[in-house]
């Protein structure tokens, strides 16, 4: 069975090059550009890990990655935010999310951390 990958970005872009790297890669994605109903996309899609970038329209992807972690049905999934803003790593502790890429980042440390992720998340 396929792993289920939730991006959630707003930049059309960025999306379309994940979606195509993790494809290949021989996940099941779904993209999201808003995260206006994103609590909802998580609950109908159940992703097994889900890659959020921290600048959004309208509210931070700190904030939606502290919502899915205090969400009893969601804190249980792997977390990576991704942003282009390198020094927001020092305040992602407050938002529970298990990892942190920079943009621009590299196909193969992104696909890393993400299969790391599901690996360690099979353990526990």
């Amino acid at each position: 069975m396929k792993k289920r990958l939730l991006i959630l970005d707003d930049d059309k872009d960025i999306l379309d090059v994940m979606y195509e790297i993790f494809k290949d890669e021989g996940y099941e994605v779904k993209i999201i550009e808003n995260a206006d109903n994103i609590l909802n996309d998580i609950a109908n899609y159940r992703p097994d890990i889900i890659l959020l970038d921290y600048i959004l329209n309208g509210i931070n992807g700190g904030e939606i990655c502290h919502q899915i972690k205090t969400n009893e049905a969601t804190c249980n999934i792997p977390v990576i935010i991704v942003t282009a803003y390198s020094k927001v790593i020092n305040s992602l502790g407050d938002y529970g999310c298990d990892s942190f890429i920079s943009k621009p980042f590299e196909i193969t440390e992104l696909v890393q951390q993400v299969n790391e992720l599901l690996t360690y998340s099979k353990i526990v």
